[in-house]
C-alpha cells in the first residue's frame, strides 16, 4: 500500500473514450485514487454500471430524461445523482474533489472547467477545446488560483513529459507529431467522395466519432496547435506538426541548445491519462510495452496544407488571436456533426469553417460572455451555410 494520500477524482464525460479508460486507470491503483464525481451525457446504463463499480458520491446525467432511471438505480446505494448540465458546474467545486478530469467533448466543457478552476481544483485536461475556445481566460484564471492544468492528450502530455526537469530551460520550439490520419497521401479528389465509414476508421487511435473525424481532417492537429500556445506559452512560430504515421513518437521538444527530446511509446491513451492523473508520480502498469524489432523504420513527412485546409485555417486562427479560434472550435463542431449525419461532404467541412470564419463577428480581446456569444452566432452561421450545401 502507498503511503500517499488517494487523490479524489472528478471525472467530466466518464461513459467517452476517455472516461472508460480513466476508469481502467483507477480501478488498477484503488490505493491512489477515488472517485468522488461521475458525469455523462446520454449514456445512463454505462453510468450506472461506472458507479456502481467505483462508488462515487455524486453522479450527474446532463439528460434529465434519463433522471429517473439513473436515480432509481443508485440511490439505494447511497450515490447522490443530480440532472443536467448547470449540475456538472456545481459539483465539480465540492470540497472532496482534489482534481477534476474534463473529458467532455467540445465546447461543452468550458464552464464546468472555468468553474473547477475558480474553486481550486487540479485540472486533467483532455477537453482541448476549452483551450481552444478560451485559452486567454482559463490560463490567466488558472495562475490567479494557483491552479496546475495537467495535459491528458498524448501530444501535448509527451511535451509535458519531455519538459520535466527542464522548466527553466527555454524552449525554442516545439514539434506536434500527427499519424495523418486514415486519407494520408489522398488527393482532394479522392476526399471529395469519402464515406463516413472510411472516415472513422482510424490507423493507429481508438476514439469518440468527433475526434476520430478532426483526426482524418487534420483539425484535431490544429486545435492541439492551438492548444499548445497556451498551455506552454508559445508564439504560433514556435509550433510545428510533423506527420509520422507510426505514432510512437508523440511529440518532441527542441530547446535552445539545439536538443531535442522526444517522449515515445506506443499508441495508449492510458499512458497519458495515468501520468496526469498521478503526477508527480509514474506509477506501474501493465500496458503492452513498445519494442523496437516491431517498429524497424520510424518515419516522418510534411503535412499536406493543401489537401487538409484545416490545420492552415488552425494556425491562422491562432495568429488572428481575439475570438477566432473560437469561431474555428464552434464551426468545426457544427461541421462535424453534419458531416455525420450526412448533411455535407468531408470536403465540405473546411468550406463550412473558412466561411465562419471570415462572416462571424471579431472580437479581439473578448471576455466570457463574448465567448458564448461568439459560439452561438457562429453555430447559427455555421447552421445556416449548411443548407445552401447540396
Amino acid at each position: 500500500m502507498s503511503d500517499t494520500p488517494k487523490r479524489h477524482i472528478a471525472i467530466l464525460g466518464s461513459t467517452g473514450s476517455i472516461g472508460t479508460q480513466a476508469v481502467e486507470v483507477i480501478k488498477a491503483h484503488p490505493d491512489r485514487f477515488q472517485v468522488e464525481v461521475l458525469t455523462t451525457n446520454n449514456n445512463a446504463e454505462l453510468l450506472i454500471e461506472q458507479a456502481v463499480a467505483l462508488n462515487p458520491n455524486v453522479v450527474v446525467i446532463c439528460n434529465e430524461d434519463r433522471y429517473d432511471q439513473v436515480f432509481s438505480a443508485l440511490d439505494p446505494l447511497g450515490i447522490k445523482v443530480y440532472a443536467g448540465a448547470k449540475s456538472i458546474a456545481s459539483v465539480v467545486q465540492m470540497d472532496t474533489v482534489d482534481m477534476v478530469l474534463t473529458a467532455m467533448v467540445g465546447y461543452a466543457g468550458l464552464l464546468p472547467t472555468i468553474k473547477a478552476i475558480e474553486a481550486g481544483k487540479s485540472i486533467a485536461l483532455a477537453n482541448k477545446e476549452t483551450l481552444v475556445v478560451a485559452g486567454e481566460l482559463i490560463t490567466r484564471l488558472a495562475a490567479q488560483k494557483g491552479v496546475n492544468i495537467y495535459p491528458v492528450d498524448s501530444e501535448h502530455s509527451a511535451i509535458f513529459q519531455c519538459l520535466v526537469g527542464e522548466f527553466h530551460n527555454p524552449i525554442e520550439k516545439i514539434i506536434l507529431t500527427a499519424s495523418g490520419g486514415p486519407f494520408r497521401g489522398k488527393s482532394r479528389e479522392f476526399l471529395s467522395t469519402v464515406t463516413k465509414a472510411q472516415a472513422l476508421k482510424h490507423p493507429n487511435w481508438t476514439m469518440g466519432a468527433k475526434i476520430t473525424i478532426d483526426s482524418a481532417t487534420l483539425m484535431n492537429k490544429g486545435l492541439e496547435v492551438i492548444e499548445a500556445k497556451w498551455l506552454f506559452n508559445l508564439r504560433a512560430d514556435q509550433i510545428d506538426v510533423i506527420v509520422h504515421p507510426q505514432s510512437i513518437v508523440h511529440s518532441l521538444v527542441q530547446f535552445e541548445d539545439g536538443s531535442l527530446k522526444a517522449q515515445m511509446g506506443l499508441p495508449d491513451m492510458r499512458l497519458p491519462i495515468q501520468f496526469a492523473l498521478g503526477y508527480p508520480d509514474r506509477l506501474k502498469s501493465d500496458f503492452p510495452r513498445f519494442n523496437f524489432m516491431d517498429y524497424p523504420s520510424l518515419t516522418f513527412e510534411q503535412p499536406d496544407l493543401t489537401t487538409f485546409r484545416n490545420l492552415p485555417l488552425a494556425f491562422d486562427a491562432l495568429e488572428r488571436g481575439g475570438n477566432a479560434a473560437c469561431v474555428i472550435n464552434a464551426a468545426n463542431e457544427v461541421a462535424v456533426d453534419a458531416f455525420l449525419h450526412d448533411q455535407i461532404s468531408f470536403l465540405e467541412i473546411s468550406e463550412l469553417i473558412e466561411s465562419c470564419l471570415a462572416k462571424s463577428t471579431f472580437v479581439q480581446n473578448p471576455d466570457y460572455d463574448d465567448y458564448v456569444r461568439t459560439d452561438e452566432e457562429t453555430r447559427r452561421l455555421a447552421t445556416e451555410r449548411i443548407k445552401t450545401f447540396v
